[in-house]
């Protein structure tokens, strides 16, 4: 399975995802030039996507959707609950409408519901050797879902926020309780202490998502998380912090 995650933050999402059969995006938030270029750098064909997955229908993960699957004529792969957004921006020939659980070639995916102000989702992704959970922009992680996102090979984890920052910083009072609630966004502490619970000996790389230009920095994410993770004996120099404008290293397993 190879991994890179091109673009997170606030202003554009995308992620690509590979395994022997299979070759997806998770989120569309940039534009087509973008992706294309990101995506050559390690010698893939974006004409040989094989899907596009999206979370939920904010404009940080579908703003370049339209452009990507009107041009690759690529399939794109959603819950119903998204149908009414997606289908005025991609044409529903191209949609195809998935259960909780589904397969793209040799990609077995599972879906976990997300907590967020719109219906939102996180992928568990499987290839039979090596395995992915995604998941950002959620307020909370469900505790019936530690058990089956438990010991995977990577985690691509929304790490968006210090509580600190947040509820010192200029924010109005309402949007700091939106971000901070049930349906707004995971704290670097959170993030840490889930990952403390969750990750195992099979675990090779964390990838810290989604961070919040204004009330986060990624060298605070790594550091709180790390210090969640203190007295776990995962690897610390392979949690990375994934960027708005610059993409991750390719992380292979």
């Amino acid at each position: 399975m190879r991994i890179q995650v091109l673009a997170s933050g606030s202003k554009g999402n995308c992620t690509y995802v590979e395994t022997d059969n299979a070759k997806i995006l998770i989120d569309v938030g940039i534009n087509y030039n973008r992706i294309k270029r990101e995506l050559e750098k390690i010698n893939v064909d974006i004409s040989l996507l094989d899907g596009i997955l999206i979370s939920h229908v904010h404009t940080d993960h579908i703003g370049g959707l339209s452009s990507v699957a009107k041009r690759q004529n690529t399939e794109v792969f959603i819950k119903k609950e998204l149908y009414d957004d997606i289908k005025k921006i991609v044409d529903s020939d191209n949609i195809q409408l998935i259960d909780n659980n589904f397969t793209i070639n040799d990609m077995n995916i599972e879906l976990i519901n997300a907590s967020h102000d719109v219906p939102a989702f996180g992928f568990i992704i499987d290839d039979g050797i090596n395995s992915l959970v995604y998941l950002t922009d959620t307020g909370y992680i469900n505790r019936k879902y530690f058990e089956i996102t438990k010991n995977k090979s990577v985690y691509i984890i929304e790490s968006n926020h210090d509580e600190k920052m947040l509820m010192e910083g200029n924010y109005p009072y309402i949007l700091k309780q939106r971000v901070i609630g049930d349906k707004g966004h995971l704290s670097n502490i959170y993030t840490g202490r889930y990952l403390n619970k969750t990750i195992g000996d099979k675990t090779k790389y964390i990838i810290l998502a989604h961070l919040s230009e204004n009330n986060n920095t990624p060298e605070l994410a790594l550091e709180q998380v790390k210090n969640e993770l203190m007295e776990n004996s995962f690897n610390q120099d392979n949690i990375i912090v994934a960027k708005q404008h610059e993409e991750t290293k390719l992380v292979e397993v």
